[in-house]
């Protein structure tokens, strides 16, 4: 089933089931914030008396309304497909509607590009030997800003803070070569417990369509 929310001159179309109606109609109010009216924009309910207030103050309004739908939907902390998805924090990236995923399904792990760092296989090893998780998707994708970065980010920050990252910048030029090596970090990691279902993905902001990258030979 699918609903159809209308703000200004722009659709948005969310899939959901009957138990997360409540849930689906306030995501679609969320999801149009920008293309308001100026007169529900000035609402103290989304963003504060007279429109004043931060973005975070908006979103606060947001999530009154959608509190006020909300009901438990009565589940636990493992995920129902057993699956976790590691994935780049891009905001173009719409993670469940983009694999058909319901509230519930999995774990979604975000960062700066989808690599696979030590907190990366931090989360992943809780997933799996905690919350039962058993399958690791990981997912980049295309015009990503990792691309135009490179380790002399944290140079640049230590000439401006006088103090070094302890962190990698993990930047990249070849994301399916990325993905690759994020693949088999998470299938050589020690720490996890189900390595043999473990898929790479790129991911095209333009045609919302995932490419299969295949391991290393």
């Amino acid at each position: 089933m699918w609903v159809t929310s209308q703000q200004a001159t722009l659709t948005f179309f969310v899939p959901f089931h009957s138990t997360l109606r409540a849930v689906a109609k306030v995501n679609v109010v969320a999801m149009s914030t920008s293309a308001q009216s100026s007169a529900e924009t000035d609402s103290p309910t989304t963003s504060g008396a007279a429109g004043e207030g931060t973005v975070t103050d908006r979103l606060l309004g947001l999530n009154t309304r959608y509190a006020e739908a909300f009901t438990d939907p009565g589940m636990d902390a493992r995920p129902v497909l057993k699956v976790a998805v590691v994935a780049c924090m891009d905001a173009r990236l719409d993670l469940h509607r983009a694999l058909g995923l319901e509230l519930g399904d999995c774990h979604t792990i975000r960062n700066a590009g989808g690599v696979v760092t030590d907190d990366v296989l931090r989360s992943l090893t809780i997933s799996q030997r905690a919350l039962g998780t058993r399958s690791v998707i990981l997912i980049h994708h295309t015009n990503c800003g990792m691309e135009s970065l490179t380790e002399g980010f944290r140079q640049e920050l230590e000439l401006e803070v006088g103090q070094r990252p302890a962190w990698a910048v993990e930047a990249y030029s070849d994301a399916d070569q990325d993905v690759r090596q994020s693949m088999q970090r998470v299938r050589t990691s020690p720490f996890l417990l189900h390595t043999d279902d473990v898929r790479g993905f790129v991911f095209d902001v333009t045609t919302g369509k995932l490419r299969e990258i295949l391991p290393a030979a």
